[in-house]
Protein backbone atom coordinates (compact mmCIF):
# COMPACT_ATOMS: atom_id res chain seq x y z
CA UNK A 1 0.00 0.00 0.00
CA UNK A 2 1.40 3.17 -0.87
CA UNK A 3 1.89 6.18 1.43
CA UNK A 4 1.72 9.93 1.14
CA UNK A 5 2.25 12.49 4.22
CA UNK A 6 0.80 16.04 4.33
CA UNK A 7 0.10 18.07 7.64
CA UNK A 8 -3.76 18.04 7.56
CA UNK A 9 -5.99 15.78 5.48
CA UNK A 10 -9.59 16.63 5.73
CA UNK A 11 -11.93 13.66 4.74
CA UNK A 12 -14.71 14.61 3.30
CA UNK A 13 -15.40 17.04 0.73
CA UNK A 14 -18.29 18.50 1.58
CA UNK A 15 -19.61 21.97 3.38
CA UNK A 16 -16.96 21.81 6.31
CA UNK A 17 -14.56 19.89 4.17
CA UNK A 18 -14.52 22.53 1.46
CA UNK A 19 -14.20 25.56 3.72
CA UNK A 20 -11.99 23.88 5.81
CA UNK A 21 -9.42 22.92 2.33
CA UNK A 22 -9.44 26.62 1.25
CA UNK A 23 -8.94 28.02 5.38
CA UNK A 24 -5.45 25.01 6.10
CA UNK A 25 -4.24 26.21 2.40
CA UNK A 26 -4.75 29.82 2.84
CA UNK A 27 -1.13 30.81 3.78
CA UNK A 28 1.00 28.31 2.20
CA UNK A 29 2.62 27.20 5.46
CA UNK A 30 0.92 23.50 5.30
CA UNK A 31 0.28 20.85 2.97
CA UNK A 32 -3.08 19.65 3.37
CA UNK A 33 -4.89 16.81 1.18
CA UNK A 34 -8.85 17.19 0.65
CA UNK A 35 -9.95 13.62 0.16
CA UNK A 36 -13.65 13.01 -0.80
CA UNK A 37 -14.99 9.70 -2.15
CA UNK A 38 -17.41 11.21 -5.16
CA UNK A 39 -16.84 13.03 -8.37
CA UNK A 40 -16.28 16.39 -9.25
CA UNK A 41 -19.39 19.14 -9.40
CA UNK A 42 -19.39 18.76 -13.49
CA UNK A 43 -22.60 17.09 -13.49
CA UNK A 44 -25.05 20.27 -15.19
CA UNK A 45 -27.95 19.96 -12.73
CA UNK A 46 -26.04 20.33 -10.19
CA UNK A 47 -25.62 23.89 -11.20
CA UNK A 48 -29.50 24.62 -12.08
CA UNK A 49 -31.61 25.26 -9.15
CA UNK A 50 -34.43 23.00 -9.59
CA UNK A 51 -31.77 20.59 -10.63
CA UNK A 52 -31.69 19.08 -7.01
CA UNK A 53 -34.91 16.84 -8.55
CA UNK A 54 -32.38 15.55 -11.11
CA UNK A 55 -29.64 15.43 -8.13
CA UNK A 56 -31.66 13.54 -5.64
CA UNK A 57 -31.76 9.70 -5.11
CA UNK A 58 -29.10 9.79 -8.51
CA UNK A 59 -26.12 7.28 -7.66
CA UNK A 60 -23.83 10.51 -9.71
CA UNK A 61 -24.47 12.40 -6.75
CA UNK A 62 -26.28 10.70 -3.86
CA UNK A 63 -25.09 8.50 -1.73
CA UNK A 64 -28.95 7.47 -1.71
CA UNK A 65 -29.30 5.88 1.75
CA UNK A 66 -32.46 4.90 3.56
CA UNK A 67 -33.83 4.72 6.97
CA UNK A 68 -34.43 1.61 8.68
CA UNK A 69 -38.53 1.02 9.33
CA UNK A 70 -39.99 3.76 11.47
CA UNK A 71 -41.93 2.97 13.79
CA UNK A 72 -43.46 6.53 13.95
CA UNK A 73 -43.93 6.48 10.44
CA UNK A 74 -46.29 3.89 10.95
CA UNK A 75 -43.30 1.29 9.10
CA UNK A 76 -42.44 3.44 6.02
CA UNK A 77 -38.81 3.88 5.24
CA UNK A 78 -37.48 7.09 3.70
CA UNK A 79 -34.81 8.29 1.27
CA UNK A 80 -32.45 9.98 3.13
CA UNK A 81 -30.37 11.86 0.55
CA UNK A 82 -26.69 12.61 1.49
CA UNK A 83 -24.31 14.56 -1.11
CA UNK A 84 -21.60 12.40 -2.68
CA UNK A 85 -19.91 14.62 -4.61
CA UNK A 86 -17.57 17.75 -4.31
CA UNK A 87 -19.51 20.20 -1.94
CA UNK A 88 -21.30 17.43 -0.72
CA UNK A 89 -25.24 18.54 -0.04
CA UNK A 90 -24.14 22.08 -0.54
CA UNK A 91 -24.33 20.37 -4.44
CA UNK A 92 -27.90 19.31 -3.87
CA UNK A 93 -29.54 20.98 -1.03
CA UNK A 94 -32.51 23.45 -1.20
CA UNK A 95 -30.21 26.20 -1.23
CA UNK A 96 -31.66 28.06 1.69
CA UNK A 97 -29.79 30.32 3.47
CA UNK A 98 -30.76 30.29 7.50
CA UNK A 99 -28.57 30.09 10.60
CA UNK A 100 -31.09 29.29 13.11
CA UNK A 101 -31.55 31.42 16.54
CA UNK A 102 -29.70 33.25 19.23
CA UNK A 103 -31.09 31.05 21.51
CA UNK A 104 -29.51 27.60 19.89
CA UNK A 105 -25.66 28.78 19.84
CA UNK A 106 -26.38 29.78 23.43
CA UNK A 107 -27.58 26.47 24.68
CA UNK A 108 -24.28 25.49 22.55
CA UNK A 109 -22.18 27.94 24.48
CA UNK A 110 -24.09 26.02 27.64
CA UNK A 111 -23.63 22.54 26.99
CA UNK A 112 -19.89 22.73 25.91
CA UNK A 113 -18.72 25.78 28.36
CA UNK A 114 -17.23 27.36 25.62
CA UNK A 115 -18.68 30.70 25.04
CA UNK A 116 -17.41 31.13 21.88
CA UNK A 117 -20.32 28.77 20.85
CA UNK A 118 -22.65 31.83 21.81
CA UNK A 119 -24.53 33.89 19.27
CA UNK A 120 -22.06 36.73 19.12
CA UNK A 121 -19.32 34.44 18.67
CA UNK A 122 -21.38 32.33 15.99
CA UNK A 123 -22.27 35.67 13.95
CA UNK A 124 -19.16 36.79 13.82
CA UNK A 125 -18.45 33.89 11.80
CA UNK A 126 -21.03 33.93 9.66
CA UNK A 127 -20.27 37.24 8.81
CA UNK A 128 -16.73 35.99 7.87
CA UNK A 129 -17.58 34.25 4.77
CA UNK A 130 -20.70 35.64 3.79
CA UNK A 131 -21.03 37.85 0.77
CA UNK A 132 -24.86 39.01 1.59
CA UNK A 133 -27.20 40.69 -1.62
CA UNK A 134 -28.05 43.76 1.36
CA UNK A 135 -24.53 44.92 1.12
CA UNK A 136 -22.94 44.02 -2.03
CA UNK A 137 -23.72 47.50 -3.76
CA UNK A 138 -22.22 49.01 -0.76
CA UNK A 139 -18.11 48.08 -2.21
CA UNK A 140 -18.20 49.63 -5.57
CA UNK A 141 -14.45 49.44 -5.80
CA UNK A 142 -12.22 46.41 -6.57
CA UNK A 143 -10.70 47.04 -3.53
CA UNK A 144 -13.88 47.36 -1.96
CA UNK A 145 -15.53 44.37 -3.35
CA UNK A 146 -12.28 42.33 -2.19
CA UNK A 147 -12.78 44.03 1.73
CA UNK A 148 -16.57 43.93 1.58
CA UNK A 149 -18.79 45.43 3.93
CA UNK A 150 -20.26 44.49 7.17
CA UNK A 151 -23.44 46.04 9.43
CA UNK A 152 -24.22 44.13 12.80
CA UNK A 153 -25.98 40.99 11.19
CA UNK A 154 -24.23 40.62 7.27
CA UNK A 155 -21.45 41.27 5.33
CA UNK A 156 -19.96 41.09 2.02
CA UNK A 157 -17.01 40.18 0.25
CA UNK A 158 -17.23 36.58 1.70
CA UNK A 159 -17.53 33.95 -0.22
CA UNK A 160 -20.17 32.73 0.39
CA UNK A 161 -23.36 34.05 -1.80
CA UNK A 162 -26.49 35.14 -0.42
CA UNK A 163 -29.19 36.22 -3.03
CA UNK A 164 -32.92 37.30 -2.90
CA UNK A 165 -34.97 34.84 -5.23
CA UNK A 166 -35.96 35.82 -8.96
CA UNK A 167 -39.01 35.27 -8.58
CA UNK A 168 -42.48 35.45 -6.97
CA UNK A 169 -46.07 34.17 -7.03
CA UNK A 170 -49.15 35.93 -6.36
CA UNK A 171 -50.68 32.87 -4.26
CA UNK A 172 -47.45 32.95 -1.94
CA UNK A 173 -47.74 36.63 -1.48
CA UNK A 174 -51.32 36.07 -0.27
CA UNK A 175 -50.15 32.93 2.18
CA UNK A 176 -47.76 35.23 3.29
CA UNK A 177 -50.20 38.20 3.98
CA UNK A 178 -52.38 35.53 5.53
CA UNK A 179 -49.71 34.46 7.92
CA UNK A 180 -49.94 37.74 9.28
CA UNK A 181 -53.36 37.94 9.75
CA UNK A 182 -53.18 35.34 11.58
CA UNK A 183 -50.63 37.13 14.06
CA UNK A 184 -47.25 36.36 12.11
CA UNK A 185 -44.92 39.16 11.41
CA UNK A 186 -43.60 39.98 8.47
CA UNK A 187 -39.63 39.89 7.76
CA UNK A 188 -37.06 40.21 5.49
CA UNK A 189 -34.35 38.40 7.14
CA UNK A 190 -34.75 35.26 9.12
CA UNK A 191 -30.56 35.42 10.15
CA UNK A 192 -30.55 38.20 12.62
CA UNK A 193 -30.86 35.87 15.85
CA UNK A 194 -34.85 36.04 15.89
CA UNK A 195 -36.38 34.20 13.11
CA UNK A 196 -40.32 34.40 14.10
CA UNK A 197 -42.11 35.72 11.23
CA UNK A 198 -43.64 35.02 7.44
CA UNK A 199 -40.85 36.19 4.36
CA UNK A 200 -39.29 34.72 1.04
CA UNK A 201 -36.28 32.83 1.70
CA UNK A 202 -32.44 33.77 0.60
CA UNK A 203 -31.20 31.61 -1.08
CA UNK A 204 -27.32 30.92 -2.37
CA UNK A 205 -27.22 31.46 -5.80
CA UNK A 206 -25.75 33.72 -7.54
CA UNK A 207 -27.10 34.97 -11.19
CA UNK A 208 -29.63 32.06 -11.10
CA UNK A 209 -27.03 29.55 -10.91
CA UNK A 210 -26.64 27.11 -7.58
CA UNK A 211 -23.98 28.66 -5.52
CA UNK A 212 -22.40 25.41 -3.68
CA UNK A 213 -19.37 25.35 -1.30
CA UNK A 214 -17.33 24.51 -4.33
CA UNK A 215 -17.38 27.17 -6.60
CA UNK A 216 -16.95 29.03 -2.99
CA UNK A 217 -14.16 27.49 -1.47
CA UNK A 218 -12.48 25.04 -3.50
CA UNK A 219 -11.89 26.46 -7.05
CA UNK A 220 -10.64 29.61 -5.61
CA UNK A 221 -8.11 27.64 -4.07
CA UNK A 222 -7.04 24.97 -6.45
CA UNK A 223 -4.14 26.73 -7.86
CA UNK A 224 -2.20 26.57 -4.73
CA UNK A 225 0.56 24.22 -4.47
CA UNK A 226 -0.14 23.31 -1.04
CA UNK A 227 -3.65 21.88 -1.66
CA UNK A 228 -4.40 18.53 -2.95
CA UNK A 229 -7.98 17.60 -3.66
CA UNK A 230 -8.61 13.99 -4.44
CA UNK A 231 -12.07 12.79 -6.07
CA UNK A 232 -13.08 9.22 -6.09
CA UNK A 233 -11.23 8.60 -2.58
CA UNK A 234 -13.51 6.54 -0.45
CA UNK A 235 -12.01 6.75 3.50
CA UNK A 236 -12.06 2.59 4.74
CA UNK A 237 -10.86 3.70 8.05
CA UNK A 238 -9.01 5.97 10.32
CA UNK A 239 -4.74 4.90 11.34
CA UNK A 240 -4.23 5.13 14.72
CA UNK A 241 -1.26 4.05 16.52
CA UNK A 242 -0.97 3.44 20.60
CA UNK A 243 1.28 6.35 22.37
CA UNK A 244 1.65 7.10 25.96
CA UNK A 245 -1.51 9.49 26.03
CA UNK A 246 -3.61 7.33 24.71
CA UNK A 247 -4.62 6.74 20.81
CA UNK A 248 -2.80 8.59 18.51
CA UNK A 249 -4.76 9.26 15.22
CA UNK A 250 -1.98 9.31 12.42
CA UNK A 251 -3.45 8.96 8.89
CA UNK A 252 -6.35 7.43 6.99
CA UNK A 253 -6.65 4.36 5.15
CA UNK A 254 -8.23 5.23 1.36
CA UNK A 255 -9.25 3.24 -1.73
CA UNK A 256 -8.85 5.49 -4.95
CA UNK A 257 -8.98 4.38 -8.30
CA UNK A 258 -9.22 0.62 -6.72
CA UNK A 259 -6.11 1.23 -5.13
CA UNK A 260 -5.76 1.10 -1.36
CA UNK A 261 -3.49 4.19 0.11
CA UNK A 262 -2.23 5.12 3.03
CA UNK A 263 -1.94 9.14 3.97
CA UNK A 264 -0.47 9.95 7.01
CA UNK A 265 -0.95 13.57 8.70
CA UNK A 266 1.72 15.06 10.77
CA UNK A 267 -0.66 17.62 12.46
CA UNK A 268 -4.10 16.42 12.12
CA UNK A 269 -6.87 14.74 10.31
CA UNK A 270 -9.74 16.26 10.64
CA UNK A 271 -13.27 14.15 9.62
CA UNK A 272 -15.70 15.82 7.75
CA UNK A 273 -18.16 13.11 6.66
CA UNK A 274 -21.34 14.39 7.93
CA UNK A 275 -23.61 13.33 10.02
CA UNK A 276 -23.96 9.67 9.01
CA UNK A 277 -20.80 9.07 7.26
CA UNK A 278 -18.58 10.34 10.05
CA UNK A 279 -19.82 7.68 12.74
CA UNK A 280 -19.53 5.73 10.01
CA UNK A 281 -16.07 5.81 9.85
CA UNK A 282 -15.27 6.15 13.60
CA UNK A 283 -16.99 3.04 14.39
CA UNK A 284 -15.02 1.33 11.70
CA UNK A 285 -12.10 2.75 13.01
CA UNK A 286 -12.34 1.55 16.38
CA UNK A 287 -14.11 4.45 17.95
CA UNK A 288 -17.40 4.21 19.89
CA UNK A 289 -19.43 1.98 21.51
CA UNK A 290 -17.24 -0.75 22.33
CA UNK A 291 -19.84 -4.01 22.80
CA UNK A 292 -21.38 -2.57 19.77
CA UNK A 293 -18.19 -2.45 17.70
CA UNK A 294 -17.08 -5.74 18.55
CA UNK A 295 -20.55 -7.26 17.98
CA UNK A 296 -18.48 -6.81 14.08
CA UNK A 297 -15.43 -8.46 14.80
CA UNK A 298 -13.83 -4.44 15.35
CA UNK A 299 -11.19 -4.18 17.93
CA UNK A 300 -12.24 -1.13 20.17
CA UNK A 301 -9.77 1.55 19.87
CA UNK A 302 -11.31 4.12 22.29
CA UNK A 303 -14.85 3.35 23.33
CA UNK A 304 -16.94 6.75 23.23
CA UNK A 305 -20.56 5.94 23.79
CA UNK A 306 -22.13 8.99 21.79
CA UNK A 307 -20.81 8.01 18.26
CA UNK A 308 -23.41 7.35 16.51
CA UNK A 309 -26.38 8.43 19.24
CA UNK A 310 -28.02 11.63 19.54
CA UNK A 311 -29.34 11.65 15.80
CA UNK A 312 -31.60 14.68 15.02
CA UNK A 313 -33.30 16.05 12.10
CA UNK A 314 -36.15 18.23 11.06
CA UNK A 315 -39.18 15.89 9.99
CA UNK A 316 -41.83 17.89 7.38
CA UNK A 317 -45.64 16.91 7.46
CA UNK A 318 -46.75 18.08 3.93
CA UNK A 319 -49.86 19.95 3.76
CA UNK A 320 -51.67 20.18 0.44
CA UNK A 321 -54.06 22.51 -0.43
CA UNK A 322 -55.80 23.04 -3.91
CA UNK A 323 -56.71 26.33 -4.96
CA UNK A 324 -60.17 27.01 -7.47
CA UNK A 325 -58.42 29.97 -8.89
CA UNK A 326 -54.28 30.80 -9.58
CA UNK A 327 -51.51 30.40 -11.17
CA UNK A 328 -49.24 27.69 -9.59
CA UNK A 329 -46.19 25.49 -10.47
CA UNK A 330 -49.01 22.34 -11.09
CA UNK A 331 -50.73 24.00 -14.23
CA UNK A 332 -47.97 26.02 -16.02
CA UNK A 333 -45.66 23.26 -16.04
CA UNK A 334 -48.84 20.60 -17.24
CA UNK A 335 -48.38 21.04 -20.92
CA UNK A 336 -45.05 20.66 -23.69
CA UNK A 337 -45.78 24.28 -24.38
CA UNK A 338 -45.52 25.75 -20.51
CA UNK A 339 -42.51 23.33 -20.06
CA UNK A 340 -40.96 24.69 -22.83
CA UNK A 341 -41.50 28.33 -21.85
CA UNK A 342 -40.17 27.67 -18.24
CA UNK A 343 -37.03 26.63 -20.29
CA UNK A 344 -36.95 29.72 -22.28
CA UNK A 345 -36.90 32.16 -19.56
CA UNK A 346 -34.28 30.34 -17.26
CA UNK A 347 -31.85 30.44 -20.55
CA UNK A 348 -32.65 34.09 -21.57
CA UNK A 349 -32.78 35.64 -18.18
CA UNK A 350 -32.39 32.96 -15.55
CA UNK A 351 -35.42 33.88 -13.85
CA UNK A 352 -38.88 31.58 -13.54
CA UNK A 353 -39.49 27.89 -12.45
CA UNK A 354 -35.75 26.83 -13.15
CA UNK A 355 -34.56 29.33 -10.85
CA UNK A 356 -36.85 28.46 -8.00
CA UNK A 357 -35.23 26.47 -4.66
CA UNK A 358 -37.38 23.61 -3.68
CA UNK A 359 -39.25 26.05 -1.28
CA UNK A 360 -40.04 29.95 -2.13
CA UNK A 361 -41.78 31.27 1.09
CA UNK A 362 -40.67 30.82 4.73
CA UNK A 363 -43.15 31.20 7.80
CA UNK A 364 -41.54 30.72 11.47
CA UNK A 365 -44.23 30.54 14.60
CA UNK A 366 -45.42 28.64 17.85
CA UNK A 367 -47.29 25.28 17.45
CA UNK A 368 -49.36 26.85 20.11
CA UNK A 369 -49.43 30.42 22.21
CA UNK A 370 -48.17 28.28 25.06
CA UNK A 371 -44.82 27.49 23.80
CA UNK A 372 -41.91 29.96 24.92
CA UNK A 373 -40.52 30.52 21.78
CA UNK A 374 -41.09 29.71 18.08
CA UNK A 375 -40.74 25.86 17.42
CA UNK A 376 -42.04 25.31 13.61
CA UNK A 377 -41.09 26.33 10.26
CA UNK A 378 -42.79 26.14 7.10
CA UNK A 379 -41.74 25.55 3.98
CA UNK A 380 -44.06 27.11 1.43
CA UNK A 381 -44.58 25.80 -2.44
CA UNK A 382 -46.73 26.66 -5.27
CA UNK A 383 -47.05 23.46 -6.30
CA UNK A 384 -47.75 19.82 -5.42
CA UNK A 385 -46.85 15.89 -6.29
CA UNK A 386 -47.79 13.12 -4.65
CA UNK A 387 -43.70 12.00 -3.70
CA UNK A 388 -40.66 13.72 -4.49
CA UNK A 389 -39.43 12.44 -7.50
CA UNK A 390 -43.27 11.79 -9.04
CA UNK A 391 -45.05 14.01 -11.37
CA UNK A 392 -46.88 16.95 -10.54
CA UNK A 393 -50.38 16.85 -9.59
CA UNK A 394 -52.82 17.83 -12.56
CA UNK A 395 -54.37 19.86 -10.51
CA UNK A 396 -53.36 23.82 -9.23
CA UNK A 397 -52.54 23.54 -5.33
CA UNK A 398 -49.97 24.70 -2.78
CA UNK A 399 -48.36 22.74 -0.35
CA UNK A 400 -46.68 24.33 3.07
CA UNK A 401 -44.71 21.62 4.25
CA UNK A 402 -44.15 22.23 8.07
CA UNK A 403 -40.89 20.75 10.68
CA UNK A 404 -40.58 20.88 14.46
CA UNK A 405 -37.51 23.07 14.57
CA UNK A 406 -36.43 21.59 18.14
CA UNK A 407 -37.47 17.89 18.04
CA UNK A 408 -36.73 16.14 21.59
CA UNK A 409 -36.93 12.52 19.19
CA UNK A 410 -33.52 10.97 18.98
CA UNK A 411 -31.94 8.18 16.76
CA UNK A 412 -29.00 6.13 16.19
CA UNK A 413 -26.44 6.02 13.06
CA UNK A 414 -24.78 2.52 13.70
CA UNK A 415 -22.59 -0.35 11.70
CA UNK A 416 -24.44 -2.69 9.38
CA UNK A 417 -21.28 -4.47 8.94
CA UNK A 418 -17.49 -4.12 8.81
CA UNK A 419 -17.71 -3.43 5.21
CA UNK A 420 -17.10 0.57 4.80
CA UNK A 421 -18.84 -0.12 1.56
CA UNK A 422 -22.18 -1.17 2.75
CA UNK A 423 -24.44 1.69 4.06
CA UNK A 424 -24.51 2.19 7.10
CA UNK A 425 -28.60 1.78 9.69
CA UNK A 426 -29.79 4.77 9.92
CA UNK A 427 -32.72 4.80 12.80
CA UNK A 428 -33.80 8.92 13.29
CA UNK A 429 -36.87 7.76 15.66
CA UNK A 430 -39.33 10.07 14.19
CA UNK A 431 -42.27 10.80 16.37
CA UNK A 432 -40.99 8.59 19.21
CA UNK A 433 -41.97 11.14 22.20
CA UNK A 434 -45.43 12.55 23.10
CA UNK A 435 -44.17 16.10 22.53
CA UNK A 436 -43.27 15.33 19.00
CA UNK A 437 -46.79 14.41 18.04
CA UNK A 438 -48.14 16.56 19.93
CA UNK A 439 -46.27 19.25 17.58
CA UNK A 440 -47.11 17.23 14.58
CA UNK A 441 -50.97 17.51 15.12
CA UNK A 442 -50.79 21.69 16.19
CA UNK A 443 -48.40 22.30 13.38
CA UNK A 444 -51.55 21.35 10.72
CA UNK A 445 -53.88 22.99 12.59
CA UNK A 446 -51.80 25.94 12.19
CA UNK A 447 -51.52 25.36 8.45
CA UNK A 448 -55.36 25.29 8.62
CA UNK A 449 -55.76 28.44 10.71
CA UNK A 450 -53.24 30.09 8.07
CA UNK A 451 -55.21 29.19 4.78
CA UNK A 452 -58.57 30.09 6.25
CA UNK A 453 -57.77 33.43 6.72
CA UNK A 454 -59.57 36.19 4.72
CA UNK A 455 -56.00 37.02 2.06
CA UNK A 456 -56.55 33.81 0.71
CA UNK A 457 -60.12 33.32 0.24
CA UNK A 458 -60.21 34.61 -3.52
CA UNK A 459 -58.01 31.08 -4.42
CA UNK A 460 -60.61 29.14 -2.62
CA UNK A 461 -58.47 26.60 -1.13
CA UNK A 462 -59.58 23.52 0.05
CA UNK A 463 -57.31 20.75 1.93
CA UNK A 464 -56.02 17.78 0.05
CA UNK A 465 -53.44 16.32 2.49
CA UNK A 466 -53.69 15.06 5.06
CA UNK A 467 -57.79 15.77 4.75
CA UNK A 468 -60.07 17.79 6.75
CA UNK A 469 -61.51 14.76 8.44
CA UNK A 470 -58.33 14.35 10.41
CA UNK A 471 -59.14 16.33 13.75
CA UNK A 472 -57.82 14.76 17.20
CA UNK A 473 -54.57 14.65 18.29
CA UNK A 474 -54.34 11.12 17.90
CA UNK A 475 -55.61 11.17 14.51
CA UNK A 476 -53.18 13.78 13.12
CA UNK A 477 -50.23 12.33 14.73
CA UNK A 478 -51.15 9.22 12.90
CA UNK A 479 -51.53 10.73 9.24
CA UNK A 480 -48.45 12.86 10.30
CA UNK A 481 -46.21 9.52 10.34
CA UNK A 482 -48.12 8.17 6.65
CA UNK A 483 -47.28 11.61 5.18
CA UNK A 484 -44.20 13.35 6.95
CA UNK A 485 -40.17 12.86 5.05
CA UNK A 486 -37.45 14.30 6.20
CA UNK A 487 -36.35 17.74 5.04
CA UNK A 488 -32.42 16.19 4.76
CA UNK A 489 -30.98 18.31 8.17
CA UNK A 490 -29.33 15.30 10.05
CA UNK A 491 -26.66 16.40 12.93
CA UNK A 492 -25.60 15.26 16.53
CA UNK A 493 -24.10 11.96 16.06
CA UNK A 494 -20.46 12.89 17.06
CA UNK A 495 -21.69 15.75 19.36
CA UNK A 496 -19.72 18.07 21.46
CA UNK A 497 -19.78 18.77 24.96
CA UNK A 498 -17.35 18.95 27.71
CA UNK A 499 -15.28 16.52 28.15
CA UNK A 500 -16.36 14.67 31.79
CA UNK A 501 -19.67 14.37 29.68
CA UNK A 502 -19.95 10.84 28.93
CA UNK A 503 -22.46 11.44 25.96
CA UNK A 504 -19.83 13.71 24.41
CA UNK A 505 -17.85 12.27 20.83
CA UNK A 506 -15.78 15.84 21.27
CA UNK A 507 -14.51 18.39 23.17
CA UNK A 508 -15.62 21.81 22.91
CA UNK A 509 -13.32 22.82 20.35
CA UNK A 510 -13.89 19.69 18.62
CA UNK A 511 -11.36 17.14 19.09
CA UNK A 512 -12.29 13.89 19.69
CA UNK A 513 -12.21 13.18 23.26
CA UNK A 514 -8.95 10.49 24.11
CA UNK A 515 -7.79 10.58 20.52
CA UNK A 516 -4.83 13.05 19.73
CA UNK A 517 -4.69 14.36 16.37
CA UNK A 518 -8.09 13.85 15.43
CA UNK A 519 -10.52 16.27 15.19
CA UNK A 520 -14.84 15.77 13.57
CA UNK A 521 -16.00 19.19 11.72
CA UNK A 522 -19.13 18.58 10.40
CA UNK A 523 -23.00 19.10 11.59
CA UNK A 524 -21.94 15.80 13.61
CA UNK A 525 -20.97 18.00 16.09
CA UNK A 526 -24.06 19.66 17.05
CA UNK A 527 -25.58 19.31 20.03
CA UNK A 528 -28.85 19.93 19.54
CA UNK A 529 -30.00 20.81 16.38
CA UNK A 530 -30.32 24.59 15.07
CA UNK A 531 -34.00 26.00 14.89
CA UNK A 532 -34.08 26.21 11.19
CA UNK A 533 -32.07 25.02 7.41
CA UNK A 534 -28.94 23.46 8.66
CA UNK A 535 -26.10 24.10 6.11
CA UNK A 536 -24.83 27.52 6.39
CA UNK A 537 -24.38 26.49 10.83
CA UNK A 538 -22.46 23.42 9.13
CA UNK A 539 -19.91 26.39 7.26
CA UNK A 540 -19.54 28.19 10.54
CA UNK A 541 -18.59 25.60 12.64
CA UNK A 542 -15.75 24.87 10.29
CA UNK A 543 -14.99 28.66 10.01
CA UNK A 544 -14.36 28.42 14.05
CA UNK A 545 -12.94 24.87 13.68
CA UNK A 546 -10.01 26.17 11.19
CA UNK A 547 -9.04 29.31 13.30
CA UNK A 548 -8.86 26.51 16.40
CA UNK A 549 -6.89 23.93 14.33
CA UNK A 550 -4.56 26.85 12.61
CA UNK A 551 -3.60 28.05 16.37
CA UNK A 552 -3.32 24.72 17.98
CA UNK A 553 -5.78 24.68 20.19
Amino acid sequence: MNSLEFDYVIVGGGSAGALLANRLSEDGKHSVLLAEAGSRDTYPWIHVPVGYLYCIDNPRTDWRFRTEAEKGLNGRSLLYPRGKVLGGCSSINGMLYMRGQARDYEQWAEATGESEWGWQGALADFKRHEDHHRLRSDASTKAGRKQGASNEFHASGGEWRVDKQRLRWEVLDAFSEAAQQAGLPATDDFNRGDNEGVGYFEVNQKNGWRWNTSKAFIRPALSRKNLQVWTGAKALRLQTVRAMEGPRCVGVELERNGTRVGVKARCEVIVSCGAVGTPQLLQLSGIGPADKLRKHGIAPVRDLAGVGENLQDHLQVRAIFKIARGRTLNTIANSLWGKAMIGLEYAWRRTGPMSMAPSQLCAITRSDPSQPHPNIQFHVQPLSLPAFGQPLHNFPAVTASVCNLNPTSRGTVSLRSSDPHAAPMISPNYLSTPDDRKVAADSLRVARQIMAQSALVPYGPSEYLPGAQHQSDEDLAKVAGDIATTIFHPVGTAGMGRVDDPSAVVDPHLRVIGVSRLRVVDASVMPTITSGNTNSPTLMIAEKAARWILRGE
